[in-house]
């Protein structure tokens, strides 16, 4: 038991009661009940989560810092908690080293924003024309393409960090005859894409490709697949951002739902995105956007609707 975390939430919501396992119950700050309610695992897990849930008003979360929010705490208990939780979702630095890899555009790369009077030049510019890509797109994003080599025939669109280096790069074949569509790095996701781009004190968008993000434009975080990597759930978390909307396809479903829970249970307000037959890019800027201006909050009884509607199909 972690008796320096326990001395914490003393502190704050009073005295404990042990029940079962390394579960502490405590008086419900939510709610008025003459048995105390609301109960949390001490036992912190190796990501650093310590589930809590008050049986009363039967708020939840998987993490203290979740609980923190929900009691409107100040910065100095967010402090003593960091200092408390041995894990790398709290810590502002890794206490371990990490190899640095150094990732590169393909030397084939050429940026599209340069005219050339060839047919590969046009044949690419056609493409992206009729996936709804404009010349702003392609400048404000640095998209790219090659017309010969590995990535012959290829579009290439880059993601930068926060400090302007490159950190992925996706492809997409534009000749329908080439039979490799994408050409992508071997290297790890777990980075932010896009994150050059982003203003974490507005709502987020998360899609799950680079051409859904764009066709968003604003604010707008590509998964590169269908899961959230560590390295962005522990900016969102950080950077404590209030509004998330998650937009994934709709074969996407239950990991969407997955995603939607672990950010409600640390007290985010959240918005799934219910896409039908058509992708974000599919859709276009337009209509995308009004369907995000139009999505309400997620509530926990919307989430088992949902889990519930996928068991009958």
């Amino acid at each position: 038991m972690n008796i320096q975390l326990l001395q914490l939430l003393e502190s704050i919501l009073g005295k404990g009661k042990s029940t079962s396992g390394n579960n502490i119950a405590f008086f419900s700050p939510f709610a008025s009940h003459y048995k105390p309610k609301l109960e949390i695992d001490i036992n912190t897990t190796s990501s650093g989560e310590n589930p809590w849930h008050c049986w009363i008003s039967d708020k939840k979360g998987r993490s203290i810092s979740s609980l923190f929010k929900q009691l409107n705490l100040g910065k100095d208990k967010f402090d003593q908690l960091n200092r408390i939780i041995d894990s790398n979702k709290y810590r502002t630095k890794s206490s371990t080293e990490t190899k640095t890899v150094t990732l590169t555009l393909p030397e084939e790369y050429r940026p599209l924003w340069i005219s050339k009077k060839t047919p590969d030049y046009r044949n690419a510019i056609h493409y992206l024309k009729n996936r709804g890509i404009t010349i702003f797109d392609i400048l404000k994003y640095r998209i790219g393409y090659a017309e010969s080599g590995t990535y012959s025939g290829k579009i290439i669109i880059p993601s930068y960090n926060e400090s302007a280096q490159l950190n992925y790069y996706v492809t997409r074949a534009f000749y329908k005859s080439d039979s490799q569509k994408h050409k992508n790095p071997n290297v790890s996701k777990d980075i932010i894409g896009f994150d050059m781009m982003i203003n974490w004190s507005q709502p987020i968008i998360l899609c799950e490709g680079s051409f859904d993000a764009i066709a968003v434009k604003r604010n707008a975080i590509p998964l590169f697949g269908k899961i959230i990597q560590p390295a962005l759930q522990k900016k969102l978390i950080e950077k404590r951002v209030k509004d998330i909307y998650i937009c994934l396809d709709a074969d996407a479903i239950k990991k969407a739902l997955d995603i939607a829970e672990r950010f409600m249970g640390e007290g985010l307000n959240v918005y799934f995105i219910e896409l039908e037959n058509a992708d974000a890019s599919e859709l276009g800027f337009k209509q995308i956007n009004k369907i995000i201006e139009e999505t309400p909050l997620l509530t926990f009884e919307r989430v088992m609707e949902l889990r519930m509607s996928l068991l009958w199909k």
